[in-house]
């Protein structure tokens, strides 16, 4: 273990201590502020209106569910590849 580099990371230490104390004792800073921007009150009561909101509809998953436990619930394979297929198409 070297001591020199021990020291001189104390003496770094012990001098950016001190230059701290020092800038607040003389700066005359009232204090930090923070200020939000219209698009992040915005952006803020959307957030809140999703997190009140239900994470699921039941009037539209409702009827599947009833079909899927019934046994009726159908998917053709062409409904299903035109589906597919669309969606390849819009992430290009």
């Amino acid at each position: 273990m070297r001591i020199e580099a021990y020291t001189q990371v104390q003496q770094i230490y012990k001098t950016t201590k001190a230059d701290k104390s020092q800038k607040k004792a003389g700066s005359g800073f009232a204090g930090d502020q923070l200020e939000i921007s219209s698009l992040g009150r915005d952006y803020q009561v959307a957030k809140q209106a999703v997190a009140a909101s239900r994470d699921i509809r039941e009037e539209i998953t409702a009827p599947l569910k009833n079909s899927i436990q019934a046994g009726t619930y159908e998917v053709g394979a062409g409904k299903f590849a035109d589906k597919l297929f669309q969606k390849m198409k819009e992430m290009g």
